[in-house]
């Protein structure tokens, strides 16, 4: 086997070769008219392949099904033990094929956020260290809303002609889980989105997307540092 050279490229430390990131999003719910079906998942893997380029870890792609709570019902999802098997799957292939020892989950689908509870066994069954990076979901704002709209500016996935009907709330209950009663009544944070999209609306803003860009992507920044530290 050919001997490879780790400190080839522009790498500031070579044990970065042994931190992988990879996305974790959805990619089968809607969004509201202005915004495509898997909106999650190009958020997620973009912040996650841009980290990778300004650390050096190792870029794994993205992540397929994704969970939900049955109370929100706007796409097609998985078990939430379905996912974990998925995840533990894929981060072995990775340990196998390309020898990560630590790695970063960006996640950018709030229905995701139950499997943090899971990381103790996630770990337990790769012998990996695993972060779950939640950065872009507790700084974007209601689903479908202005920080979702304004980040897909940015990637170049918005359907503009449809941005005033995006907060017609009524024909699409998904943006800000308006429609979502009991979901609204078991979580504060779901009812308040679903008020301000209701009252205030949406908007574009191409600096805001980026500025969640930068935040989120600096987080993951973060978390790589300390893993090269642990």
């Amino acid at each position: 086997m050919a001997e490879l050279r780790y400190r080839a490229g522009n790498i500031r430390n070579p044990e970065v070769h042994k931190i992988g990131i990879i996305a974790l999003g959805s990619h089968l719910e809607n969004h509201g008219p202005a915004l495509p079906i898997d909106t999650d998942a190009k958020i997620g893997a973009h912040i996650a392949f841009q980290s990778s380029l300004q650390t050096g870890a190792k870029f794994l792609g993205i992540i397929f099904p994704a969970y939900e709570l049955d109370t929100i019902d706007h796409g097609v999802h998985v078990s939430l033990e379905t996912l974990k098997e998925n995840v533990i799957r894929t981060l072995n292939d990775a340990k196998k094929f390309l020898d990560i020892e630590k790695v970063v989950i960006v996640n950018s689908h709030g229905g995701n956020i139950p499997l943090m509870s899971e990381l103790w066994d996630i770990e337990d069954k790769t012998d990996m260290i695993v972060v779950f990076n939640n950065k872009v979901i507790s700084s974007e704002g209601p689903h479908g809303g202005s920080g979702e709209l304004s980040m897909a500016k940015v990637l170049g996935i918005v359907n503009e002609n449809e941005l005033d009907n995006q907060a017609n709330v009524n024909e699409y209950e998904e943006v800000g889980l308006y429609g979502f009663k009991q979901a609204r009544r078991d979580d504060p944070n779901i009812e308040e989105g679903a008020r301000d999209v209701e009252e205030n609306g949406v908007y574009i803003d191409e600096e805001y997307g980026e500025r969640l860009f930068t935040l989120a992507i600096s987080s993951v920044l973060f978390d790589v540092e300390k893993l090269l530290d642990f």
